[in-house]
Protein backbone atom coordinates (compact mmCIF):
# COMPACT_ATOMS: atom_id res chain seq x y z
CA UNK A 1 0.00 0.00 0.00
CA UNK A 2 1.17 3.24 -1.18
CA UNK A 3 1.35 5.62 1.76
CA UNK A 4 0.96 9.05 -0.07
CA UNK A 5 -2.35 7.84 -1.24
CA UNK A 6 -3.35 7.20 2.39
CA UNK A 7 -2.00 10.57 3.20
CA UNK A 8 -4.13 12.02 0.08
CA UNK A 9 -7.10 9.97 1.83
CA UNK A 10 -6.98 11.44 5.17
CA UNK A 11 -6.21 14.91 3.89
CA UNK A 12 -9.35 14.73 1.34
CA UNK A 13 -11.27 13.63 4.76
CA UNK A 14 -10.33 16.39 6.57
CA UNK A 15 -10.37 19.34 4.02
CA UNK A 16 -13.76 17.81 2.58
CA UNK A 17 -13.22 19.52 -0.53
CA UNK A 18 -10.75 18.31 -3.37
CA UNK A 19 -9.29 22.29 -3.77
CA UNK A 20 -8.33 22.71 -0.34
CA UNK A 21 -7.08 18.91 -0.31
CA UNK A 22 -4.94 19.61 -3.17
CA UNK A 23 -3.52 22.92 -2.52
CA UNK A 24 -2.39 20.98 1.56
CA UNK A 25 -0.74 18.08 -0.23
CA UNK A 26 0.81 20.40 -2.76
CA UNK A 27 -0.48 18.73 -6.03
CA UNK A 28 -2.97 19.46 -8.45
CA UNK A 29 -6.74 18.35 -7.86
CA UNK A 30 -6.50 16.20 -11.23
CA UNK A 31 -3.37 14.65 -9.51
CA UNK A 32 -5.55 14.13 -6.30
CA UNK A 33 -8.19 12.84 -8.13
CA UNK A 34 -5.69 9.89 -9.75
CA UNK A 35 -4.59 9.30 -6.19
CA UNK A 36 -8.22 9.16 -4.75
CA UNK A 37 -9.17 7.16 -7.75
CA UNK A 38 -6.13 4.61 -7.13
CA UNK A 39 -6.95 3.79 -3.96
CA UNK A 40 -10.60 3.23 -4.48
CA UNK A 41 -9.84 0.37 -7.33
CA UNK A 42 -7.10 -1.20 -4.83
CA UNK A 43 -9.65 -1.05 -1.56
CA UNK A 44 -12.41 -1.74 -3.99
CA UNK A 45 -14.56 0.84 -1.53
CA UNK A 46 -15.86 3.78 -2.98
CA UNK A 47 -14.11 6.26 -0.51
CA UNK A 48 -15.87 9.40 -1.13
CA UNK A 49 -19.50 10.89 -2.96
CA UNK A 50 -18.33 14.10 -4.49
CA UNK A 51 -21.42 16.68 -4.94
CA UNK A 52 -22.08 20.62 -4.85
CA UNK A 53 -20.64 20.88 -1.16
CA UNK A 54 -17.11 19.11 -1.74
CA UNK A 55 -16.14 14.93 -1.34
CA UNK A 56 -18.20 13.36 1.59
CA UNK A 57 -16.85 10.26 2.97
CA UNK A 58 -19.10 6.77 2.17
CA UNK A 59 -19.94 4.50 4.79
CA UNK A 60 -16.96 2.41 3.99
CA UNK A 61 -14.53 5.38 4.20
CA UNK A 62 -16.03 6.30 7.45
CA UNK A 63 -14.91 2.69 8.57
CA UNK A 64 -11.09 2.65 7.14
CA UNK A 65 -10.41 6.52 7.79
CA UNK A 66 -9.10 5.72 11.64
CA UNK A 67 -6.99 2.79 10.21
CA UNK A 68 -5.74 5.29 7.81
CA UNK A 69 -5.09 7.87 9.86
CA UNK A 70 -3.28 5.50 12.38
CA UNK A 71 -1.07 3.85 9.33
CA UNK A 72 0.09 7.84 8.16
CA UNK A 73 0.60 8.70 11.89
CA UNK A 74 2.97 5.86 12.20
CA UNK A 75 4.64 6.23 8.87
CA UNK A 76 5.24 10.00 10.02
CA UNK A 77 7.07 8.98 13.03
CA UNK A 78 8.83 6.36 11.35
CA UNK A 79 10.68 9.09 9.39
CA UNK A 80 10.82 11.05 11.85
CA UNK A 81 12.80 8.17 13.89
CA UNK A 82 15.07 7.34 10.46
CA UNK A 83 15.97 11.09 10.36
CA UNK A 84 17.35 10.83 14.20
CA UNK A 85 19.14 7.39 13.74
CA UNK A 86 20.64 8.91 10.43
CA UNK A 87 21.78 11.72 12.07
CA UNK A 88 22.95 10.01 14.82
CA UNK A 89 20.98 11.51 17.60
CA UNK A 90 18.90 8.28 18.49
CA UNK A 91 19.97 4.48 18.62
CA UNK A 92 22.63 2.62 20.52
CA UNK A 93 26.33 2.15 20.71
CA UNK A 94 28.31 -0.34 22.78
CA UNK A 95 30.85 0.58 24.93
CA UNK A 96 34.21 -1.13 26.74
CA UNK A 97 36.80 -0.09 28.85
CA UNK A 98 39.42 -1.30 31.21
CA UNK A 99 41.50 -0.39 34.38
CA UNK A 100 43.46 2.45 33.01
CA UNK A 101 40.08 4.08 31.67
CA UNK A 102 38.25 3.59 34.99
CA UNK A 103 37.09 6.75 35.53
CA UNK A 104 37.75 8.28 31.89
CA UNK A 105 35.25 6.28 29.99
CA UNK A 106 32.15 7.46 32.04
CA UNK A 107 33.40 11.19 32.58
CA UNK A 108 33.29 10.86 28.45
CA UNK A 109 30.44 9.15 28.06
CA UNK A 110 28.27 11.55 30.64
CA UNK A 111 29.93 14.27 28.64
CA UNK A 112 28.08 12.87 24.96
CA UNK A 113 24.87 12.05 26.72
CA UNK A 114 24.92 15.82 27.31
CA UNK A 115 24.38 16.86 23.43
CA UNK A 116 22.60 13.23 22.80
CA UNK A 117 20.32 12.55 25.54
CA UNK A 118 18.67 10.15 23.08
CA UNK A 119 21.13 7.25 22.29
CA UNK A 120 21.22 4.52 24.66
CA UNK A 121 24.66 3.43 25.56
CA UNK A 122 26.40 0.21 27.24
CA UNK A 123 29.52 0.14 29.09
CA UNK A 124 31.15 -2.91 29.66
CA UNK A 125 34.50 -3.60 32.05
CA UNK A 126 36.34 -5.75 29.67
CA UNK A 127 40.36 -6.33 29.39
CA UNK A 128 41.90 -4.66 26.00
CA UNK A 129 42.74 -8.01 24.59
CA UNK A 130 38.98 -9.00 24.71
CA UNK A 131 38.06 -5.72 23.16
CA UNK A 132 40.09 -6.05 19.88
CA UNK A 133 38.44 -9.10 19.28
CA UNK A 134 34.70 -7.52 19.69
CA UNK A 135 35.52 -4.56 18.01
CA UNK A 136 36.65 -6.27 14.66
CA UNK A 137 33.32 -8.14 15.41
CA UNK A 138 31.36 -5.08 15.94
CA UNK A 139 30.20 -6.63 19.37
CA UNK A 140 31.71 -2.86 20.63
CA UNK A 141 31.91 0.06 18.75
CA UNK A 142 33.70 1.88 20.85
CA UNK A 143 36.74 0.35 23.18
CA UNK A 144 38.93 2.35 25.92
CA UNK A 145 42.32 0.32 25.52
CA UNK A 146 46.14 0.00 25.09
CA UNK A 147 47.06 1.89 21.95
CA UNK A 148 48.10 1.43 18.88
CA UNK A 149 45.96 -2.20 19.11
CA UNK A 150 47.83 -4.78 17.89
CA UNK A 151 45.28 -5.34 15.27
CA UNK A 152 44.00 -3.66 12.67
CA UNK A 153 41.44 -0.85 14.35
CA UNK A 154 41.52 3.02 13.89
CA UNK A 155 43.16 4.68 17.53
CA UNK A 156 43.08 8.23 19.09
CA UNK A 157 45.62 8.28 21.80
CA UNK A 158 44.23 9.95 24.62
CA UNK A 159 45.93 9.47 28.11
CA UNK A 160 49.66 8.06 29.55
CA UNK A 161 48.62 6.03 32.55
CA UNK A 162 51.75 4.76 35.02
CA UNK A 163 52.65 1.83 37.32
CA UNK A 164 52.78 3.22 40.97
CA UNK A 165 53.09 0.59 43.85
CA UNK A 166 50.01 0.09 46.57
CA UNK A 167 50.64 -0.84 50.27
CA UNK A 168 49.08 -0.91 53.25
CA UNK A 169 49.15 3.17 55.15
CA UNK A 170 49.66 1.35 58.57
CA UNK A 171 52.94 -0.40 57.72
CA UNK A 172 56.61 1.80 58.25
CA UNK A 173 57.27 3.36 55.38
CA UNK A 174 59.52 1.50 52.82
CA UNK A 175 61.02 1.97 49.51
CA UNK A 176 59.36 0.38 46.52
CA UNK A 177 62.17 -2.45 46.26
CA UNK A 178 61.75 -3.32 49.79
CA UNK A 179 58.05 -3.86 49.88
CA UNK A 180 58.50 -6.21 46.67
CA UNK A 181 61.10 -8.30 48.85
CA UNK A 182 58.92 -8.45 51.81
CA UNK A 183 55.66 -8.73 50.72
CA UNK A 184 53.88 -11.01 48.33
CA UNK A 185 53.14 -9.51 45.01
CA UNK A 186 48.86 -9.51 44.67
CA UNK A 187 47.87 -9.63 40.99
CA UNK A 188 45.15 -9.98 38.11
CA UNK A 189 44.60 -13.60 36.98
CA UNK A 190 45.61 -13.22 33.15
CA UNK A 191 41.79 -13.85 32.41
CA UNK A 192 41.25 -10.38 33.63
CA UNK A 193 44.61 -8.64 33.74
CA UNK A 194 46.93 -9.59 30.65
CA UNK A 195 47.62 -6.31 29.63
CA UNK A 196 48.48 -4.98 32.83
CA UNK A 197 50.73 -8.04 33.92
CA UNK A 198 52.71 -7.85 30.98
CA UNK A 199 53.44 -4.42 32.18
CA UNK A 200 54.38 -5.72 35.43
CA UNK A 201 56.85 -8.23 33.97
CA UNK A 202 58.55 -5.81 31.54
CA UNK A 203 58.68 -3.15 34.50
CA UNK A 204 60.41 -5.73 37.20
CA UNK A 205 62.42 -7.04 34.68
CA UNK A 206 63.74 -4.11 33.17
CA UNK A 207 64.82 -2.76 36.40
CA UNK A 208 65.65 -5.77 37.84
CA UNK A 209 63.54 -6.49 40.36
CA UNK A 210 62.54 -10.21 42.08
CA UNK A 211 59.48 -10.80 44.08
CA UNK A 212 59.15 -12.45 46.84
CA UNK A 213 56.11 -14.31 46.06
CA UNK A 214 52.70 -13.79 44.08
CA UNK A 215 49.08 -14.40 44.59
CA UNK A 216 46.56 -13.95 42.40
CA UNK A 217 42.65 -12.46 42.24
CA UNK A 218 39.82 -11.10 40.01
CA UNK A 219 39.32 -8.26 40.97
CA UNK A 220 41.37 -4.93 41.88
CA UNK A 221 39.10 -4.63 44.63
CA UNK A 222 39.96 -7.63 45.77
CA UNK A 223 43.35 -6.39 45.74
CA UNK A 224 42.80 -3.36 47.39
CA UNK A 225 41.11 -5.19 50.14
CA UNK A 226 44.15 -7.59 50.97
CA UNK A 227 46.82 -4.87 50.64
CA UNK A 228 44.69 -2.98 53.23
CA UNK A 229 44.43 -6.28 55.34
CA UNK A 230 48.62 -6.12 54.87
CA UNK A 231 48.22 -9.41 53.00
CA UNK A 232 50.60 -8.08 50.09
CA UNK A 233 51.10 -5.28 47.94
CA UNK A 234 50.10 -4.75 44.45
CA UNK A 235 51.23 -2.50 41.12
CA UNK A 236 48.57 -1.04 39.47
CA UNK A 237 48.02 2.06 37.42
CA UNK A 238 47.83 5.17 38.47
CA UNK A 239 44.27 5.87 36.61
CA UNK A 240 42.49 3.57 39.25
CA UNK A 241 44.36 5.05 42.55
CA UNK A 242 41.54 7.92 42.73
CA UNK A 243 39.37 5.06 44.21
CA UNK A 244 41.95 4.11 46.67
CA UNK A 245 40.98 4.38 50.42
CA UNK A 246 43.26 6.18 53.05
CA UNK A 247 44.23 2.66 54.34
CA UNK A 248 46.19 2.87 51.55
CA UNK A 249 49.09 4.65 50.29
CA UNK A 250 50.49 4.84 46.43
CA UNK A 251 54.41 5.07 46.21
CA UNK A 252 55.49 6.42 42.34
CA UNK A 253 57.37 4.28 40.56
CA UNK A 254 60.59 4.68 38.27
CA UNK A 255 62.51 3.14 35.82
CA UNK A 256 61.98 1.31 32.65
CA UNK A 257 58.69 0.31 31.45
CA UNK A 258 55.97 2.09 34.15
CA UNK A 259 53.95 3.62 31.60
CA UNK A 260 51.55 3.66 28.27
CA UNK A 261 49.42 4.49 26.34
CA UNK A 262 45.33 4.77 26.57
CA UNK A 263 42.99 5.29 24.06
CA UNK A 264 39.74 4.41 22.08
CA UNK A 265 40.19 2.12 19.31
CA UNK A 266 37.15 1.48 16.63
CA UNK A 267 36.85 -0.29 13.34
CA UNK A 268 36.35 2.37 10.52
CA UNK A 269 35.47 -0.14 8.22
CA UNK A 270 32.53 -0.60 9.37
CA UNK A 271 29.79 2.62 9.20
CA UNK A 272 28.04 4.16 12.91
CA UNK A 273 26.83 7.73 12.54
CA UNK A 274 26.85 7.25 16.57
CA UNK A 275 29.96 5.99 17.25
CA UNK A 276 31.70 8.50 14.91
CA UNK A 277 29.69 11.25 17.38
CA UNK A 278 30.61 9.90 19.90
CA UNK A 279 34.56 9.98 18.81
CA UNK A 280 34.07 13.50 17.60
CA UNK A 281 32.60 14.56 21.18
CA UNK A 282 36.09 12.70 22.62
CA UNK A 283 38.24 14.84 19.79
CA UNK A 284 36.04 18.04 20.91
CA UNK A 285 36.85 17.36 24.75
CA UNK A 286 40.40 16.46 24.23
CA UNK A 287 40.23 20.10 22.06
CA UNK A 288 39.10 21.80 25.42
CA UNK A 289 41.01 19.78 27.22
CA UNK A 290 44.40 20.86 25.91
CA UNK A 291 45.53 17.48 25.86
CA UNK A 292 46.47 15.61 22.95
Amino acid sequence: MNIRLLKAFVILAEKGNYADAARALFISQPALTKQINLLESQVNIALFSRGRHGAALTAGGRRLLPEAEKVVRQSQLFMHHAERVSEGVEGHVSVGFGLSSFYLAPRCIADFRQDYPGVEMSLTDLPSFQQYELLQNDELQVGFVRVPPPVALEYLPLVTDRLVLVAPATSPTMPAAEWLTKRPLLRLHDERGQGLNRQIDRFLHDNGLFISSTQLTDDIQTIVAMVIAGIGVAILPTSVTHIAPPELVIIPLTGESISWKVGIAWDASKEDVIRDNFIASIRASISVDGGE
